[in-house]
This record gives C-alpha cells, sequence and structure tokens, in this order.
C-alpha cells in the first residue's frame, strides 16, 4: 500500500496529510506523528468523501480524532489548492462537527476560515453541573481555585486570563485542566495575557497534542472570551510562541481567523513503515 503524506506548518503548528489512508488506526498516528521514529507532527490530516463538500478528519499525535482544529482546517485548505482542487474563490470544508468556508490568499502564503459561532453554554462545551453560560467561574486545581471560563468553537475550550503567563505554568497546569472532571470530553487550555485592546497573548496546551506553538481554535477561544469580557475589541491580533494570527469576531459571534501556512516536504512512507 502506497501512503503519500504531505507537510504543512502553521506558525509551528505542523501537520501530515496522508494519502491512501482511509481507515488509520490510532497506533498508526502515534507512530507516524512521533519525532523520533516517525515523521513527527501534531496532528494527521485525512481527506474524506462527503456530499459535493471537501472533507477532512482531523487526527490529533495521540490518536484520538478532533472535532476541529483551526489550523488544520487552514493547512488542509492550502493542500487543496496546492492540488489545484480549488481557486482563490472561497470554498467549504467539513470536519466532524460543522462545514466552515475557506479561502486560500495572497498565492498560498495565508488562509482565512470562518470558524463559526462560539457558545459559552456549560452544555455545549460540555462542563459538568447545572446551565450557565461558562464566564468567569471558579475551578480548583492542583490544590487551588483558579478563574476560568470556557467556549465551543466546534471543540471545547478553557481560558484563563492572567497578568502574567508562561510555557512553564501552561506545561503544569494544562494537562490537569484537559483531564479535569468538570470536562467530560476533555478541553483545550489556553492562559490569556491582555497587551491592549487590539493584541492579546496566549500560551496553548492542546488536547491530545500537548503544549503547542500556535493553535487556530485556540486564538479564537481566547479572542471570544477577552472580547465578551470586554478586554479587547472584535479585531485581534493574537501572538503565541509560533507566531501571529489575526482574528475578527462579529456582533453574533462568529470568528473569523486568518494565518500565514507554509509547504515543508512531501514524500511516500516506505512499505516497512507503513504496516
Amino acid at each position: 500500500m502506497s501512503i503519500r503524506f504531505v507537510k504543512y506548518t502553521a506558525l509551528g503548528n505542523d501537520y501530515l496529510v496522508l494519502e491512501g489512508l482511509a481507515q488509520p488506526q490510532p497506533k498508526s498516528i502515534v507512530k507516524i506523528c512521533d519525532r523520533k521514529s516517525g515523521l513527527g507532527a501534531d496532528g494527521v490530516l485525512i481527506p474524506r468523501n462527503t456530499d459535493g463538500v471537501f472533507g477532512v478528519h482531523i487526527f490529533n499525535s495521540d490518536g484520538s480524532l478532533a472535532e476541529m482544529s483551526g489550523n488544520g482546517l487552514r493547512i488542509f485548505a492550502r493542500y487543496l489548492w496546492d492540488q489545484s482542487a480549488v481557486s482563490d474563490a472561497e470554498f467549504d470544508i467539513a470536519t466532524e462537527t460543522r462545514i466552515s468556508r475557506c479561502q486560500v490568499l495572497d498565492d498560498g502564503a495565508a488562509v482565512s476560515v470562518d470558524m463559526g459561532k462560539v457558545r459559552f453554554n456549560s452544555a455545549a462545551i460540555p462542563m459538568t453541573g447545572p446551565q450557565r453560560d461558562v464566564l468567569r467561574k471558579q475551578l480548583q486545581v492542583d490544590g487551588r481555585i483558579l478563574e476560568i471560563s470556557a467556549a465551543n468553537i466546534g471543540n471545547p475550550h478553557c481560558v484563563l486570563i492572567k497578568e502574567n503567563i508562561s510555557p512553564e505554568e501552561t506545561q503544569r497546569l494544562g494537562p490537569i485542566i484537559e483531564e479535569h472532571r468538570s470536562f467530560p470530553n476533555r478541553v483545550n487550555v489556553q492562559f490569556v495575557r491582555v497587551i491592549d485592546h487590539e493584541n492579546l497573548q496566549i500560551e496553548i496546551w492542546e488536547c491530545g497534542s500537548g503544549y503547542t506553538l500556535s493553535s487556530g481554535s485556540s486564538s479564537c477561544a481566547a479572542t471570544a472570551v477577552a472580547h465578551r469580557l470586554g478586554h479587547c475589541g472584535p479585531s485581534v491580533n493574537i501572538h503565541m510562541p509560533g507566531g501571529r494570527l489575526h482574528v475578527e469576531i462579529d456582533s453574533d459571534d462568529r470568528v473569523r481567523l486568518r494565518g500565514p501556512v507554509s509547504r515543508i516536504a512531501s514524500g511516500i512512507l516506505s512499505p516497512e513503515f507503513a504496516t
């Protein structure tokens, strides 16, 4: 069986598009994403057939199926453009949870994605307890009480707005919050520092992948929460260790994401490795 791969990065968040691997097993995804014994990636994108719409399965590096990924969507959009399957006009991509409108810009250098409507209700995230908007709520983590907000933008996010953030704290508290009993389906985690009304800095712990240099859906969730709480306006630059994305949110809580995508390499997995 011949499996072709194309590798892309979106500000340090790297994905492999795999052709010819229709129903991958979790252990195969883990093996392929391993940075020492495999190709290395934060996740894998598998093209799929849908009724008249481009579709993609998004897998995390631990083999789990992701509900949504802003960077994964942008990378898959660039892949379709590279294959001449789309032009520079808008087109739709279906993920597990929604259909997103995408557009390849600047001769392939950037991609814009309509990420859809953000929801803050606990039932939508989901989060245990009575139904409520999860904004400025308390969560007991690692023996202390933290103020959190939560949002769903096709996948669940827990957002902590703080005066100071760091990779060390993100890597220490991120996995604890990801697996917290309050989030039955696990959760992505963002630590957010407000720079000013048009700029946010975030550190990211991504569900199924761990500490991440960049995340599109995390950028959208962080913007949505910060905007709802009055910390920023509707047009925001998100600064991450991997670089900068731009997010816009409208009066109906619909979010649009824009940022760069780069192609790294392509090739064929050896039959020995693919088995």
